[in-house]
């Protein structure tokens, strides 16, 4: 069975990325991109099981796993609510076949990159502009104000780090940016 390939989607909140990557996975099964299951210290919400959307443990256990370096990337979101990928998990995946997608923050694909090189392709999803970006944020309806511009502030701060990726791509036109990224990983994984 051949090895399975990384493909790590980062961008600034609103862009777009979580959209292009489950209409990818979605409409190209022949690509056999599976999400990588991450670790987290939070409950299980709702229906979701373990194993399936995350593996749940204790803060206590997550540190264990931090100290004996067993992450390929974590971070602590507030007091001990950790999330991670456990190295072990991704080459469980790996070693199925699958291609392993992450849609993660700009940092952590970063590191991801860095640790993986040529076996990863690392994409950055960018908006036209801030002000495109303001104008999807505010049309979310989700946020207050102070919390868009918190999240436009920062989104001016990733994109510093575009040039770090193997690819930017600019999602201006959905279904363009879309195509561009199937071809793309298309590519990648021949």
């Amino acid at each position: 069975m051949t090895k399975g390939r990384l493909i790590i989607f980062s961008a600034p909140s609103g862009s777009g990325k979580s959209t292009i990557v489950n209409w990818l996975m979605n409409n190209h099964p022949e690509l056999n991109l599976y999400f990588s299951i991450s670790c987290t210290s939070r409950s299980p919400r709702g229906t979701e099981k373990n194993g399936v959307e995350y593996f749940f443990i204790t803060p206590e256990e997550f540190r264990k796993k931090i100290e004996n370096n067993e992450f390929l990337e974590y971070e602590e979101v507030y007091q001990d609510r950790f999330y991670g990928t456990l190295k072990q998990q991704i080459e469980n995946q790996l070693n199925q076949g699958q291609n392993v997608v992450f849609d993660v923050d700009v940092k952590g694909g970063i590191n991801i990159k860095k640790y993986y090189g040529k076996k990863a392709l690392s994409l950055f999803i960018q908006p036209p502009s801030i002000e495109e970006l303001r104008r999807r944020l505010e049309g979310r309806g989700t946020d207050t104000p102070e919390a868009i511009e918190t999240r436009l502030s920062k989104a001016a701060y990733e994109l510093t780090f575009a040039k770090d990726f193997d690819v930017v791509v600019v999602n201006d036109d959905l279904e363009k940016a879309q195509e561009e990224t199937h071809t793309l990983v298309s590519n990648f994984l021949k």
